[in-house]
């Protein structure tokens, strides 16, 4: 089995090489859809999160009010630094029960914004960053997501520097370029993860 960790700035097109890397035969395992399945009903993940934060941030139904939330912890940091602790692990130990599943000649990808910051790239055998300058991103922030400049702004400094996430890459991603310019590079890229497989 090889481990790919996948990561990117927001807007950088992270999601577009994951969804090619899967077309390819890749076993995609996706942080975003492990954050949200870890926070549901009766998980305990949920159970502590209304520990620390109160019976006030579980909406009638029992689910996690999850703007609610967020309006709590973008406005303070140790709020977001209690979260993070109780949704990381978690989120990292459903992606490696996930990766269990995955047979042993399995290319896994492991598709996590958050990679860098949750020390997960270290339990990969390859890391791949994707990479666009600031300007690419709030355009497209702007133009695919109609975020105002202003929070696309703030979206992008909440995250790690490009500096920083490049720092641990074995493999950069420019994705400056069109569509069919990634496609090709990707495609060079799952020829090198197979070899390095093998």
């Amino acid at each position: 089995m090889l481990r790919v960790g996948l990561t990117g700035g927001i807007g950088s097109g992270k999601s577009a090489v994951s969804a090619i890397l899967a077309g390819y035969g890749a076993i995609v395992i996706d942080a975003d859809k492990l954050a949200r399945e870890v926070v549901e009903p009766g998980q305990p993940a949920l159970a502590r999160i209304e520990e620390r934060f109160g019976p006030d941030i579980l909406t009638d139904t029992g689910e996690l009010n999850r703007p609610l939330l967020g309006s709590i912890v973008f406005a303070d940091s140790s709020a977001l630094r209690d979260l993070e602790a109780i949704t990381h692990p978690a989120i990292l130990a459903r992606g490696a029960e996930l990766e269990k599943l995955a047979g042993p000649e399995a290319i896994v990808v492991h598709d996590n914004p958050l990679l860098v910051e949750m020390d997960a790239h270290k339990r990969c055998d390859v890391v791949v960053v994707v990479d666009v300058s600031e300007d690419v991103q709030i355009e497209r922030l702007v133009q695919v997501r109609a975020m105002t400049e202003a929070d696309a702004k703030s979206r992008i400094a909440a995250q790690i520097g490009r500096k920083e996430r490049t720092g641990v890459a074995d493999f950069i991603i420019d994705n400056t370029g069109s569509r069919d310019e990634l496609a090709h590079v990707v495609g060079g890229l799952w020829a090198k993860l197979v070899s390095l497989r093998g």
